[in-house]
């Protein structure tokens, strides 16, 4: 029997027995008096006992709230389990309180930009404009139950809105300047908005790009709104303004309304996903804390833009104390290790990324190791994609020797089923861990892999879908499929050392260069141009290509249309102008027809397997097969290097 490869990384034992991880264990066996000897031990604690593992964290990550602890959880059923009922609390009182003496005077985030500004504030000078923000806001009327959405850069004050937003009880939406209208209007639009904030232009490798227009249009798309607050002129400077205090905020029930995200719209507009300020606050300082082992000592960069929940994971580490690092623009500009110089000038601790940034510096034979210092790294993240096994021995030789935490979670549970532990070994491919208090399974697939369940229920399962009371929506999304279980959409294998391994999506979202999207937002811009009389939109596997993949669109043309040059362009125009440029496929192919079900329904599924060059799992169930072929072996398509 072959022996299993030697990890690529292990922790020392020093690591191991000062990491958060290890305390909140030794805290577990004196409170429960039980034996927690290794990472498996706690985390078959954390499942089998479900509620006294959960009233133990709570105790001892000395979060603040009020009311009674019990019940910890009503309920059994993931669908219908609901956490802390009788506890309220206040998510941004527990991101900007003192946590000891002089941490209003420690750094709480540092916002920088491609044009070279830098913002910094301490935690009481980010505490103050908060305040301000919230007071502002309380005198437009801005109350408990409204909702406050924001066209925005990842920059301080789009961290200022949001805080002063949440504190007051309204629930914040956000997405990045790049959507167009009616990507906006079909998120927006479900959520009656009393307050857009916004950037009226954003910069990238150097250009300018105004969005004034794509306000205005916005803006008259959204008649709920009382006020549009432009993000571009420090709109809440703390000079001479009226501030609330800590004591005048509300704290409200756990599950209130904190961050309403956006599915990927694989079906329709995209489905506005409640969370709540206790599941998020609660699940993301367990992520932070213990698996993540972050601190009142790191700085924490994760790239993102504020329209990914990895901007609300990153702004919840300012709860442990941590410092956050913000970056607005492209991460080749000024120079192609842009990014990688942020991360040595400000001496970040926890770099957070995707796989197609580093394979992008792999490929462009950026070496950051050679052309910058980095003493203060111990640890880069990474998430958005599967992080391919040849990335791992790069990183380590290319960068630095530290463990690079594959993570894998997402919008639907704003957090991680797997994910990064500081007391355990980093394999090529591997997740470290399955995340504590979750009881992830593999369902179904002889080979070990199969759907990615959670069986018990967990803090940050969405309060609900906004505009479904009756939960039918929230239902078919995630528990029809496998009834009283949660059902992800990616497709797992549980290792033998209980790490995991992510093998891509189970159903029709897309992964492109890290970013989730889905066909129904594409499908929907194409309504207007009459060539087209079908079209369908898949994932190709694409190893070449940064994050591994590209976006395939098969189209059916009328009768004697060809598709030429000009209809080519017209059709990537319009997807990037309504939709994003993520969403404009790398190869558009004509083809005669598409796989269809016998009841009638296009299959996504069929067409997949097609353009990677699989045999179709569902082909039984199509009426005309033999179309695949033709997919299979279509010229635009054979030139990805999936075979």
């Amino acid at each position: 029997m072959t022996p299993p490869p030697p990890p690529i990384f292990a922790p020392s034992a020093e690591t191991v027995a000062r990491s958060q991880m290890t305390q909140f264990a030794r805290f577990c066996e004196a409170e429960a008096g039980v034996r927690l000897p290794d990472y498996a031990a706690l985390h078959a604690f954390s499942v089998q006992n479900l509620r006294g593992f959960w009233t133990l964290f709570l105790r001892w990550s000395e979060l603040i709230s009020e009311g009674n602890p019990q019940p910890v959880c009503e309920g059994d059923s993931c669908e219908a389990a609901r956490f802390f009922p009788a506890l309220r609390l206040g998510y941004v009182e527990n991101l900007l309180r003192d946590r000891a003496p002089g941490d209003a005077d420690r750094p709480a985030l540092t916002a920088r930009d491609e044009e070279g500004h830098v913002v910094r504030l301490t935690r009481g000078e980010l505490r103050r404009r908060v305040m301000v923000a919230a007071a502002a806001l309380h005198e437009m009327g801005v109350k408990p139950g409204d909702h406050v959405v924001a066209v925005a850069r990842n920059t301080a004050d789009t961290v200022i809105a949001c805080l002063g937003t949440v504190a007051l009880g309204a629930a914040w939406s956000a997405t990045g300047p790049d959507l167009g209208v009616a990507a906006l209007r079909d998120r927006f639009g479900q959520l009656a908005p009393r307050v857009l904030f916004h950037h009226t232009s954003y910069h990238l490798h150097g250009a300018v790009h105004s969005i004034a227009d794509r306000i205005a249009a916005l803006r008259a798309e959204l008649p709920s709104l009382a006020a549009v607050i432009a993000l571009d002129s420090d709109p809440f400077s703390p000079a001479g303004e009226p501030a609330l205090s800590f004591d005048e905020l509300p704290r409200l029930p756990f599950n209130h309304p904190l961050f309403v995200l956006f599915s990927s719209g694989t079906t329709g507009p995209p489905k506005c996903i409640v969370h709540g300020a206790g599941g998020t606050l609660i699940e993301h300082h367990k992520e932070h804390r213990l698996h993540g082992d972050l601190g009142p000592t790191d700085k924490l960069l994760f790239h993102t833009s504020c329209g990914w929940m990895m901007w609300n994971w990153q702004l919840s580490a300012l709860a442990c104390g941590a410092e956050i690092v913000l970056y607005d623009g492209s991460v080749s500009y000024p120079q192609e290790d842009a990014l990688w110089r942020l991360v040595a000038d400000e001496r970040v601790t926890v770099f957070g990324t995707s796989p197609a940034y580093l394979q992008y510096c792999r490929e462009a034979a950026i070496t950051p190791a050679e052309r910058v210092a980095l003493p203060a790294l111990r640890a880069i993240l990474s998430t958005g994609s599967v992080l391919p096994d040849s990335l791992y021995p790069w990183v380590r030789d290319a960068v630095k020797t530290v463990p690079l935490q594959s993570i894998s979670g997402g919008t639907d549970i704003i957090g991680c089923f797997v994910l990064g532990n500081p007391n355990l070994p980093v394999y090529p491919g591997e997740l470290q861990s399955v995340s504590l208090g979750m009881d992830v399974r593999a369902l179904g697939g002889g080979d070990g892999i199969g759907e990615l369940v959670c069986a018990n229920p967990f803090p940050s399962r969405p309060v609900g879908l906004h505009g479904d009371p009756e939960g039918r929506r929230f239902h078919e999304a995630y528990f029809s499929q496998n009834p009283g279980v949660w059902t992800h959409g990616d497709r797992i294998e549980i290792t033998p050392r209980g790490g995991a391994r992510i093998h891509g999506r189970s159903d029709g979202v897309m992964n492109i260069r890290g970013i989730r999207i889905g066909p129904a937002e594409i499908y929907r811009s194409l309504e207007g141009i009459a060539e087209i009389v079908e079209a369908m939109a898949v994932e190709q596997a694409a190893p070449d290509q940064p994050g591994g993949s590209r976006l395939v669109l098969l189209v059916v043309l009328g009768r004697g249309r060809d598709l030429d040059r000009p209809l080519t362009l017209r059709v990537k125009k319009e997807i990037s102008q309504r939709c994003s440029m993520v969403h404009v496929p790398s190869v558009i192919a004509q083809v005669a027809e598409l796989p269809t079900t016998h009841s009638g329904k296009r299959s996504e599924r069929a067409a997949r397997d097609a353009v990677n060059g699989r045999p179709a799992a569902n082909a039984g169930a199509l009426r005309n097969p033999g179309c695949l072929d033709v997919i299979r072996e279509h010229p635009a398509l054979l030139m990805a290097g999936a075979r």
